[in-house]
Parts: C-alpha cells; structure tokens; sequence
C-alpha cells in the first residue's frame, strides 16, 4: 500500500511538475495521460464494452449497426467508401449527360461547319479550325449514344454537297468539263482523308460494329452515285478525245482521272480498255510476240504525232555511233550528252 501511494505521490509530483513548468516532454504529463483514461475506462475488472453505433441509416441508409472492430468493421468502412465513390462518379456522369437537344444545337453545329470548310478547301489552303476540338466533339458524342443520329446528319450533309457539285459540272462547258471533274474528285478525295479520321470513333463503335461497313467505303460510293455516275457516259467520250490529240489536256490531269475512276468502279475499264492501261497496270492481257510489230508501229505513230506538235528530237547530225566512249575526259561526255 505504501508502494501505492508513493507512487500515485509520484505520478502527482509529475502533474504538478508540469502544471507549474510547463513539461511536456516523454516523462511529464503526456505519459500519463494514456494510463489514466484507460484506467478510467475500464473500471474495476474486465475490458472495455464495445461502442455501439446509432442505429439510425449510415452511408444514405446502406447500413446499419456496423461494429467498428474486425474484418466486419474494416468491410463495412470500404464499402461505405466505394459506395460515396461510385455515387459521386454517377453525379458527376449525369450532370455531363448529352440530349439529343443539346446535341442538335451545340455539337451538331461545331461538325457541320468544320466538315463544309473540309469539302471546300483548295490544295494547300489553311482552314481555321481545331481538329482536337471536333475528334473531342465526336467522341462525346459517341459515348452519349448519339453514333446513329450523328452518322445519319453526316451522310445527309455530304450527299446535299455532292448534289451541288453534280449541278455545277453539268453547267460546264465541254473544254472545261474535264478540269472541273478532276478539280471536283480531286478535291473530295482530300477532304475525306481529313473526315474519316475525325469521325473513327463513330467509324469502330457504330459502323464497323452495328452496320458492318467503313465510314470512308460509304463515303466513297456516295461521290461514286451522286457525281460519277451521272457524269461517265459525258466524260469517257471527251477523255477518249483528248487521248488521240497529245498534250490536250495535261498528263496528271488525265492520270489522276483515270486512277480516280478505277478507284470509284473498276468495271468501268472495259469502257475504255486502252485509256485505262495506260495508268493502271495489267489491264490489258500480257504481250504476245506476234503482236511486237504492231506495238511497234504505235510507237512510231506517237513519235510522228509528237513531231506534227513541235516537240522535235533535236539536232541528230553530229552524234556518231560509240562517240561518247570515244571521247576523252568528262567534259566531253557531258557534252555529247547535251546535243541528245
């Protein structure tokens, strides 16, 4: 007992010590603290009652009761956590929902002005628009379910635009005709390397998926239905024409036609057969010998055609047979190639 009270006398020496000295090291009142409460707490015998909580709803009224101790506790805690988080998630997700009126009257506008500028632009010109902002755009879309709706505004848009271009190659006249077809298809087919890759989300989640097609197929046949088509049986004569006067038209011009025609139907070859070998290979059946001289004789009928037009092959006189491995140095070889 007396053990006891020294020590309680020595417990007390140390509150006093820190009341009157402000001692709050590891030996002063703060070490106490611990043995106190828990002596308060427990009472005479046996260990602490467990708290319980109040019975009212937990969590928006998820759950009950719950002990805090244990794995039952520690499971009550995360659930009560994920649940917050999921609920939070789900907020956060419906106030970022997109009607079909904000679609119509805030997204839909930013698409169909960026793909006018698309279908409109010239080789090289600088077009003031964000492709993150529209890929961005077309993505939301997506995810809000409005793939149908959105592909639907798409394919409307381009096929008014390629109705009008129809109408304008019609009013050509026919020394224009072919330039403004090559400027039209030319054009097109830039835009839609721009246009397909914005819209690639709706392309994999919408049409690759549900219609089983590719947004730049669908694109392709409808410049192939609204312009090609109406325009072959004007436009095959003409290139035909062209191809018998050289030089009429420029060779680009004509290779990109051709190449742009086999792209949209390559059916349409047997139309032409001899037009379209010329820029796209293995069209024609391989070469047997007995035809050589006949291939030959075009040749020297485009070398006669050539000259009728000014395109002379040039002073012959002087050239000798071996001359420019006869001749010394390289000067003179530079030379003798300059009179070919």
């Amino acid at each position: 007992m007396e053990e006891e009270s020294m020590e309680e006398e020595g417990g007390g020496e140390a509150m006093m010590d820190d009341q009157n000295h402000n001692n709050w090291g590891a030996g002063g009142y703060g070490r106490h603290l611990p043995q106190l409460g828990e002596r308060l707490l427990r009472g005479p015998a046996g260990p602490p009652p467990a708290p319980q909580l109040p019975a009212g709803p937990e969590a928006n009224g998820l759950l009950r009761g719950c002990e805090p101790g244990g794995a039952a506790g520690k499971g009550a805690a995360g659930a009560i956590a994920a649940t917050i988080n999921i609920n939070a998630s789900t907020s956060k997700f419906l106030m970022n929902v997109i009607t079909i009126e904000d679609y119509k009257s805030t997204y839909w506008p930013k698409l169909d002005s960026a793909i006018d500028q698309l279908l409109t632009q010239s080789p090289g010109d600088y077009i003031p628009i964000s492709y993150e902002q529209i890929y961005s755009c077309v993505y939301k879309c997506v995810c809000q379910q409005h793939s149908e709706q959105m592909y639907s505004d798409l394919i409307k848009k381009i096929t008014n635009h390629l109705e009008r271009v129809s109408k304008e190659l019609q009013a050509s006249p026919p020394d224009l005709y072919i330039e403004r077809f090559n400027v039209a298809l030319g054009q097109y087919m830039g835009a839609l390397q721009s246009i397909v890759p914005l819209f690639i989300y709706m392309n994999k989640f919408y049409i690759e998926t549900k219609l089983n097609r590719d947004l730049k197929d669908d694109l392709i046949k409808l410049f192939t239905e609204h312009v090609a088509e109406k325009h072959i049986y004007n436009l095959m004569p003409l290139l035909l024409e062209a191809q018998s006067t050289p030089f009429q038209i420029t060779p680009s011009t004509m290779a990109n036609i051709v190449k742009g025609l086999y792209t949209l139907r390559p059916e349409w070859v047997q139309m032409a057969p001899a037009l379209f070998s010329k820029f796209i290979p293995n069209i024609l059946p391989p070469a047997v010998e007995s035809e050589l001289q006949e291939y030959a004789a075009q040749d020297q009928k485009l070398q006669r055609e050539l000259m009728q037009n000014g395109f002379a092959r040039g002073d012959q006189s002087r050239k000798r047979a071996g001359e420019e491995l006869t001749y010394n140095g390289s000067s003179a070889c530079a030379s003798s190639r300059g009179y070919r």
